[in-house]
């Protein structure tokens, strides 16, 4: 059973949750670098040194948003793998996330933010993504027998999908005269012949 929480605590996670919702609209206005807590505390009607409360520092607030986003996709692709995705309904999975948010896909996949170090924990919640890919790689008769051949399998799938996905999301196919969506069906065709 979960332990009520007191007004205050409620009041704070609500605080915390419209200071990360400001960020995330910073972030899509004007990308990651732009990130100004200063800002946003004029957003939510508070004092640049009062918002330290919840965040104490810029970098803690990226941390808390990448661990939001790997969260968010991490769930999506189990259970979509949980439900019997195979390895091109993954690859669609994962595109229909990055194109439901593209910031917050360019936040752990695009350039990194100058001067900005994540924990190493935060990379705890993408390997998650990566096994449900090796347990993918692994599932079907076609699957490779061998670790070394899932793990090739998983790896080509990841930057074959976030390759195609990378560019796309960032305009590079613009004025190219053809629809993304078909390459990205070609790449996930090519991922899916044995």
């Amino acid at each position: 059973m979960t332990e009520a929480k007191s007004p205050r605590e409620r009041y704070r996670m609500q605080m915390r949750a419209e200071i990360k919702q400001h960020a995330w609209g910073q972030i899509a206005a004007a990308g990651a670098t732009s990130l100004s807590l200063n800002a946003i505390a004029k957003q939510v009607g508070m004092s640049g040194p009062a918002l330290y409360r919840y965040f104490a520092s810029r970098d803690e607030l990226i941390t808390e948003l990448i661990r939001d986003a790997y969260r968010s996709l991490a769930d999506t692709v189990r259970a979509a793998f949980d439900a019997g995705a195979d390895v091109a309904k993954l690859a669609y999975t994962v595109r229909d996330w990055a194109l439901s948010d593209p910031q917050r896909y360019f936040l752990v996949y695009g350039t990194p933010v100058p001067g900005y170090h994540a924990p190493a924990d935060t990379t705890a919640i993408s390997d998650e993504i990566m096994t449900v890919l090796l347990e993918a790689h692994g599932r079907g008769p076609a699957a490779p027998a061998d670790e070394h051949g899932r793990r090739r399998g998983a790896l080509i799938f990841w930057t074959r999908v976030h390759g195609v996905l990378s560019l796309e999301l960032a305009g590079h196919f613009a004025g190219m005269g053809f629809d993304p969506a078909v390459l990205f069906a070609d790449e996930v065709d090519g991922l899916s012949t044995p």
